[in-house]
């Protein structure tokens, strides 16, 4: 199947931090660290931040931070946020928040993960490109 010019999909997986951090400190064992791979993630320059299915969220048993008003393609509605979605992407880890889509819905990854990560879209290769962090090419700047 052939993938539409300017659209880039990416395999991501998301680990629950929480988990993580129960598992370093000795409270829980590894295998129980909720994770889960997901292919054909959209990378999503129209989406903020990484955005999850409800089904996704629940199997990695995320916490609920808030409920906030969010822009879509049809109008203002509410959204449901979750606090501690820790992604692996291309040898570079991060932990976010993440916005509930409703069950059925593809993951969408947003400007805000791709931006902390160091990566960046190549529309004509359809690919993400990592960004050195080495040398005066590095990504990361304070200003």
């Amino acid at each position: 199947m052939a993938i539409p010019m300017g659209k880039v999909l990416t395999k991501l997986t998301i680990i629950n931090r929480t988990d993580q951090v129960l598992a370093a400190r000795g409270f829980i064992s590894l295998d129980q660290v909720r994770s889960v791979t997901l292919g054909n993630v959209l990378v999503d320059t129209g989406a903020t931040t990484l955005c999850l299915s409800s089904a996704t969220i629940a199997e990695l048993g995320l916490e609920l931070l808030k409920e906030v008003d969010v822009s879509t393609a049809n109008g203002i509605s509410k959204a449901r946020i979750f606090r501690d979605a820790s992604i692996s992407l291309h040898g570079r880890e991060g932990t976010f928040e993440c916005l509930e889509l409703p069950s059925g819905r593809d993951a969408l990854l947003g400007v805000i993960p791709l931006e902390a990560l160091g990566l960046e879209l190549d529309l004509q290769k359809q690919t993400l490109r990592v960004l050195p962090t080495e040398s005066i090419n590095t990504y990361l700047t304070i200003l």
